[in-house]
């Protein structure tokens, strides 16, 4: 068997705690061979400022575009903010594709949204708002199935583990990623 695609998980969500974390996590223990999930954590990012990413940039802006590089697709799973996508994410969104020309997304690496609220309406408007940042970034995103999870506080038990209702349909959720991550990563 070849190795797993490795790829880089961006919760957009900074508790410990958030139903996203829990949902990222979920989607890990799920996740088939071929893929190896693993979080990248984007709380330490100061704001991108051009001024300071100039001869030595942050540490912290280092470290985050290497694992972006050393990745071969993104899973992004989200809360949303004011019917758009958190504020920490987009800044993470802003600090990977500087300096301009090097953007550490890289060139048509895969992609997925998952957008994750106690609420109804499941995130929709981060899951589209971050949708239109991936055009720019030539990050090519899995159209289908899309993924707006609703209601999401009634996912987990009181331990935080995974309910059996809702594990098939994070199950499809991971296979369809994988199976796009197969067509689209080069050989």
């Amino acid at each position: 068997m070849s190795q797993p695609h490795t790829i880089a998980v961006i919760v957009g969500s900074l508790r410990k705690d958030s139903l996203n974390r829990k949902v990222a996590r979920a989607l890990a223990e799920l996740a088939p061979s071929s893929l190896k999930l693993s979080i990248v954590e984007i709380g330490d990012l100061p704001l991108y400022n051009e001024d300071i990413d100039q001869d030595s940039p942050p540490a912290a802006y280092t470290a985050f575009r290497q694992a972006l590089q050393g990745s071969d697709g993104f899973l992004f799973v989200t809360p949303e903010y004011n019917r758009s996508v958190p504020g920490v994410l987009k800044n993470a969104i802003d600090v990977g594709s500087r300096p301009y020309g090097k953007s550490a997304w890289g060139k048509a690496k895969p992609a997925a949204v998952i957008s994750v609220s106690p609420g109804a309406i499941g995130g929709f408007g981060a899951n589209q708002h971050l949708r239109q940042s991936f055009v720019f970034l030539d990050v090519l995103c899995m159209q289908q199935p899309e993924a707006y999870l609703g209601n999401a506080a009634t996912f987990f038990d009181e331990s935080g583990r995974l309910n059996e209702k809702t594990r098939p349909f994070l199950q499809s959720i991971i296979d369809a990623f994988a199976k796009h991550v197969e067509r689209t990563v080069e050989p």
